[in-house]
């Protein structure tokens, strides 16, 4: 297999930074982005031809439009599109302040829609390529005091489940990969907690908030494996729609889309009673 050049955001930490080390190893060129750039500087030392580095804000268009075309220009061609950067944010709706639930849209849902939006001419215009949008269990199941965070992350599938049926007339396709809880820095450097309000002390949502403030370590996924994961999928034809990783996502989503369907089965009666009588 000839090597690949990818484009990925938030190559600081996380899944992004265990992507870039991957792929690097083996010979991979990486366009990465970062708000940090400090926290990659060791891979700009150690593969300097192979891996290209600049800050981006996922929040400023203008800035994603430029470094979109510094990217395609530096390489000439990009193969695979990784729509890693985002974060979480934590508590319930009440909770959360009007600029945070702002920015958490912001970053989780605009962020990548405008990235799709730029490289989509680029991959038109050599012929094809891959997109993997980092997305969660959280886009397919919830839990109490993550609102904001879901909401997100089933805004960026639905957006992404109309958007891979409008690209592939061009030979671009795309994989949500919906990873469990995983042993990165998620839940300290890249999440955001709103204000509490005593009256979810007791709550579910206050359980969840106890949890995270006291650092939760217990997680199963293992970032480097999920990362391979990934990168496998490239390989696969046609690209999986979507892209499981953990046993938790697996469980967590497995019962909630069995429940919904439950639902829905139990309704079959009542919507085909809505229809005009011929």
């Amino acid at each position: 297999m000839s090597a690949r050049t990818w484009f990925i955001t938030g190559v600081s930490s996380g899944f992004g930074r265990a992507l870039a080390e991957q792929l690097l190893e083996r010979g991979d060129r990486v366009a990465g982005t970062a708000r940090r750039l400090d926290a990659v500087r060791d891979l700009v030392a150690a593969y300097p031809e192979n891996f290209w580095l600049r800050a981006l804000d996922v929040t400023d268009t203008p800035m994603i439009r430029r470094v979109v075309n510094e990217a395609f220009a530096r390489f000439d061609r990009v193969d695979v599109i990784v729509n890693n950067a985002g974060y979480g944010l934590f508590g319930a709706a009440e909770e959360v302040t009007d600029e945070q639930i702002r920015h958490q849209l912001d970053t989780n849902v605009l962020g990548p829609i405008q990235i799709v939006r730029a490289v989509l001419p680029h991959l038109r215009a050599q012929g094809g390529g891959r997109i993997l949008q980092l997305s969660s269990q959280g886009g397919q199941w919830a839990m109490p005091g993550l609102s904001l965070y879901h909401t997100s992350k089933w805004a960026i599938e639905g957006f992404f489940e109309a958007t891979s049926l409008d690209i592939a007339p061009f030979n671009i396709q795309a994989t949500l990969v919906e990873p469990g809880s995983a042993r990165t820095e998620f839940a300290a450097s890249s999440a955001a907690i709103g204000p509490a309000m005593p009256a979810y002390v007791d709550t579910p949502a206050g359980a969840v908030r106890r949890l995270i403030e006291h650092g939760y370590r217990g997680q199963p996924g293992d970032p480097a494996k999920m990362a391979a994961a990934m990168i496998a999928s490239v390989d696969q034809e046609p690209a999986p729609k979507r892209l499981v990783l953990g046993s938790d996502a697996f469980e967590n989503i497995k019962q909630a889309l069995t429940e919904r369907l439950a639902v829905l089965d139990a309704q079959e009666g009542l919507a085909r009673t809505t229809d005009y009588t011929t």
